[in-house]
C-alpha cells in the first residue's frame, strides 16, 4: 500500500431556511388570479410542482414536517 488516505466527501450543506424550494421558474405562478394556499388560507398566485395553489413558505413548512414524520418513523421501524 502507498499510505494515500482517501479524501472525506464535503459536509453537507445545512438548512436554510428559504432557500430549500427554488421556485423561480414561471411554471410556478399563475397569471390568472390567486387561489388559496392549501395550507393557510391566504391567497397566492404560487404554484407547487404539482399545479395546486401553495405559498413557498407554506409549502416548505410542510416539506419539512413530512421529513420529521418519515425521519421517525423509520426510528420507530429499525428499533
Amino acid at each position: 500500500m502507498s499510505g494515500r488516505q482517501r479524501r472525506r466527501a464535503p459536509p453537507e450543506p445545512e438548512y436554510v431556511p428559504g432557500a430549500l424550494l427554488n421556485w423561480t421558474d414561471s411554471s410556478h405562478w399563475d397569471y390568472d388570479g390567486p387561489l388559496p394556499c392549501r395550507y393557510c388560507g391566504t391567497p397566492t398566485h404560487l404554484r407547487d410542482s404539482r399545479g395546486k395553489p401553495a405559498d413557498k413558505v407554506c409549502a416548505e413548512a410542510a416539506l419539512a414536517e413530512q421529513v420529521a414524520e418519515a425521519t421517525d418513523a423509520y426510528r420507530i421501524g429499525s428499533s
